[in-house]
């Protein structure tokens, strides 16, 4: 029985790959800091056929929280992937780093950067007894230069870096960097305020990349989750 410890998971990307997870009988460890809306994907991820389910509302970048997480894994006889998928996106409208907001800045590295190396180091003995993976999602923003996503697309460069020396040291382990690609989340809904993003795609047109990169066995490093996708399409289209 597989577990699974999904992070920002009552809505977008999070959800959508817990729903995915649920549906083939794993079991799962998911947070939020929206206990209610929380407490709805606990029982959509319930429905779906999850073996085992533990909903643990609160922030990642608290380190209580963030033990209470890694117990519930352990409660659950230990964790075979982590996803460190909660991010913040920081103030919107997004500033120039000129009029960037220092304190704002430093919450985003606190969410996007210290609570995911926390969390493994955290989740480590338990992923190191399974030979587990660990997913950090990051972003295009944290290699092409954007105005306006200098604090967001920062934060996601260096955990790319902290990811890549991560894996370096955790041989025995699979660890990504994965982008998921732009989707018509309530995050780029917040980076764009006012315009219309219905032409992106869902967040659950990255899941089959995001299962390929959990299920399969690509080494360590840094890929696309759309672009895993569309391959794997195309491997199975006659």
């Amino acid at each position: 029985m597989a577990t699974a410890l999904v992070t920002g998971a009552s809505r977008g990307l999070g959800r959508a790959l817990a729903r995915s997870l649920a549906a083939d009988g794993w079991s799962l460890v998911v947070d939020g800091r929206d206990a209610r809306a929380l407490a709805g994907v606990e029982a959509e991820l319930r429905a779906a056929g999850a073996a085992q389910v533990r909903a643990v509302p609160g922030d990642v970048a608290d380190a209580a929280h963030r033990r209470e997480l890694v117990a519930a894994g352990r409660d659950l006889g230990g964790l075979d992937v982590l996803v460190n998928n909660a991010s913040s996106l920081g103030p919107s409208p997004l500033p120039r780093l000129a009029e960037y907001p220092l304190k704002e800045l430093e919450a985003v590295l606190r969410v996007n950067l210290v609570a995911p190396l926390a969390l493994a180091q955290a989740a480590l003995p338990l992923l190191r007894r399974s030979g587990g993976r660990i997913l950090q999602i990051t972003s295009d923003a944290a290699v092409e230069a954007y105005e306006g996503w200098g604090g967001y697309g920062s934060s996601k460069a260096a955990l790319e870096q902290l990811t890549a020396v991560l894996a370096v040291e955790e041989p025995t382990l699979r660890i990504y960097a994965v982008d998921p690609g732009d989707m018509r989340t309530q995050m780029h809904q917040d980076a764009f305020p006012g315009e219309d993003i219905s032409d992106r795609p869902p967040p659950e047109a990255a899941v089959p990349g995001l299962r390929l990169l959990i299920d399969g066995d690509l080494p360590s490093g840094r890929y696309r989750a759309q672009e895993l996708a569309a391959r794997m399409a195309a491997e199975v289209t006659p």
